[in-house]
């Protein structure tokens, strides 16, 4: 009898061994996985971007956010695991600001590299679309402009903080203001209405806009370039963590353009590929 209970006591204090190493086995196992999901833990991206360009950034007529650059980041978005993509929409002269206190992470809206934004900001290096700036008036305009200096005295529109005020402002410091520059704080397609009664003169624009934001043909461009330039997205400077994802994003945009992808989303948006030079 006494045998019977060592035997039975035996059993059971190997069972509670047993179930403790089980128990901790269990433990490692399950601070193992926990690990290992941060390790893979998506990373949020907030995208800022506006709503007033058409087949760019704009809301449709079902309410949605859609256009090119945004299509553009959903697509880069399906093909990066290891981020999220958020889009807040602000007004356009806000966008730069915002990215400066970190309030978005990038800026996706046909966003041009000149020197002075390159002073101030970080650009990913594969370029995703390329556009020619021109003067841009009334169709029934006949005076004889083909270049800047023929806008002296004349009120051009532009939107601020844009490369075509850059452009401006550019000339303005060189010639003792001779431009008139009207800073527009309407929609894209005001554009029109502003030139055609004779409000202002003229603006500058993308060669591929003039088709989107005057569907009418209600303008022309005129004369020569003025600049030509890459678009890219735009990152804070000096972010480690902004050069990574540019980088990334750098890689996601070759195979977009290996792919075709990118090819038919400006054909799709835009009427026709401005995505080569």
């Amino acid at each position: 009898m006494r045998k019977s209970w060592g035997f039975t006591f035996a059993i059971l204090l190997a069972g509670v061994i047993a179930g403790c190493g089980a128990d901790s086995n269990s433990g490692a196992q399950s601070n193992e996985t926990a690990a290992s999901a941060n390790d893979t833990q998506v990373k949020k991206i907030i995208v800022g971007t506006g709503t007033g360009f058409p087949q760019i950034c704009f809301i449709d007529e079902h309410g949605n956010l859609t256009g090119f650059d945004v299509e553009l980041v959903r697509e880069i978005d399906e093909r990066l695991s290891g981020y999220e993509f958020e889009f807040q929409t602000q007004e356009f002269s806000n966008l730069l600001l915002s990215l400066e206190t970190k309030k978005v992470d990038l800026v996706a809206h046909q966003m041009e590299k000149n020197p002075e934004r390159e002073e101030k900001y970080l650009f990913n290096k594969e370029a995703y679309a390329h556009w020619r700036n021109k003067i841009i008036v009334s169709k029934d305009n006949k005076e004889p402009i083909q270049s800047l200096d023929d806008l002296k005295g004349k009120k051009v529109l532009t939107s601020a903080t844009s490369a075509a005020a850059q452009i401006l402002e550019n000339y303005n410091k060189d010639n003792n203001n001779a431009i008139n520059i009207v800073y527009q704080n309407g929609a894209a397609n005001d554009t029109v209405s502003q030139i055609t009664t004779g409000r202002v003169d003229a603006t500058i624009g993308e060669d591929f806009t003039l088709s989107l934001i005057d569907p009418q043909s209600k303008l022309k461009t005129i004369g020569d370039e003025l600049s030509k330039a890459d678009i890219l997205f735009v990152f804070r400077k000096d972010d480690p963590e902004g050069q990574q994802l540019a980088d990334t994003i750098d890689g996601v945009i070759k195979e977009l353009k290996t792919d075709g992808t990118l090819s038919e989303l400006s054909k799709e948006w835009l009427g026709e590929d401005f995505t080569t030079e």
